[in-house]
């Protein structure tokens, strides 16, 4: 069943059948929909399946930060249409997807509440992270919240964090480990591996003529792992591919814009154009110069030997616990 993506208050309230449900609630923005998003939302979707209410979510586009402070954003981890996904894949029903704007982050926490969670939602149970704030400001936390759901007929569950090791898993965790090329980590937090989407655009020809051929990705997302080389997977054509990928600058050549380029494994169809992404693994090694085309590519069959040797252990793993 797909997610039911209502965009604005207006036209959820406007629809018959969602105005008329009572809902299990989660409110955030949901950048990367990483393990503690997972849980909260989890518990949305047990909750409404036990009630009888609808699951659902408040999330906002763009992130506010991007609208009040632009010079703070952070850099997002997803897509709008990655979070929607990844909501839907936890059983979500139905998103309403608010444009931020600065007359909604006018709102106070009581007319947040008033005109949203209980007038247009109907919220019957919240869940909400411990740190939650909300209104104008951020003037609402979650005592107020709770101090409001008695007035308007809903209850609040406080959802404890995840905490992996000594990580507490946030998106700004998220991003830290990105930046800093630790993919496992990454992986780890999100439960899943990090990825881009975007589409293929052509590159300089430099890799194809002097080292390996690769296609590059424009990508969508505003993160981006640190500068290095990174067992990967691609995807063209609705097909995953195991390649290696480089995210940098080329300076052994032309040391331009920072580009994302995978070498494809066993794949030598001729690609110009169309969708793509990338999941990364693991990195290799950082992004470095070296002294001639030469050079580059005698490292660049150490990577590539590295990167099949990487999926050869995953698969031995693999097999090793399907015979278990």
């Amino acid at each position: 069943m797909s997610v039911r993506v209502i965009r604005g208050a207006e036209q959820w309230r406007a629809d018959q059948e969602l105005a008329a449900r009572r809902t299990a609630l989660a409110i955030g923005n949901f950048d990367g929909v990483h393990l503690g998003h997972q849980e909260v939302l989890r518990r949305v979707v047990g909750h409404a399946q036990a009630s009888g209410t609808l699951s659902a979510a408040i999330t906002f586009d763009p992130h506010p930060v991007k609208v009040l402070r632009p010079e703070h954003a952070p850099p997002l981890i997803s897509t709008l249409e990655q979070r929607l996904e990844w909501m839907q894949d936890l059983g979500l029903e139905a998103v309403l997807l608010l444009p931020f704007t600065k007359d909604l982050s006018r709102l106070t926490a009581q007319e947040f509440v008033a005109q949203l969670i209980a007038g247009t939602l109907h919220a019957q149970r919240i869940f909400v992270g411990e740190n939650f704030c909300f209104g104008h400001r951020h003037a609402g936390d979650v005592k107020l919240l709770e101090k409001l759901g008695h007035a308007h007929g809903y209850t609040v569950e406080i959802v404890p964090p995840v905490v992996l090791g000594d990580v507490v898993v946030s998106s700004t965790a998220v991003r830290r480990t990105v930046t800093d090329g630790q993919m496992d980590a990454a992986t780890r937090l999100l439960g899943r591996p990090f990825a881009l989407t975007g589409h293929v655009v052509p590159g300089s020809g430099i890799g194809a003529r002097e080292v390996v051929p690769t296609l590059n990705l424009a990508a969508d997302q505003e993160l981006l792992p640190g500068r290095g080389v990174y067992v990967s997977e691609t995807r063209i054509g609705g097909r995953w591919h195991r390649s290696a990928t480089n995210v940098g600058v080329r300076p052994t050549f032309d040391a331009g814009k920072v580009a994302v380029e995978s070498h494809l494994f066993d794949f030598d169809e001729r690609i110009t154009s169309g969708p793509m992404e990338v999941r990364f693994w693991k990195r290799l090694r950082p992004e470095k110069k070296f002294p001639s085309a030469q050079a580059l590519k005698a490292q660049i069959a150490r990577d590539l030997a590295r990167a099949r040797a990487y999926f050869r252990r995953a698969d031995g793993v693999r097999r090793a616990r399907q015979t278990v």
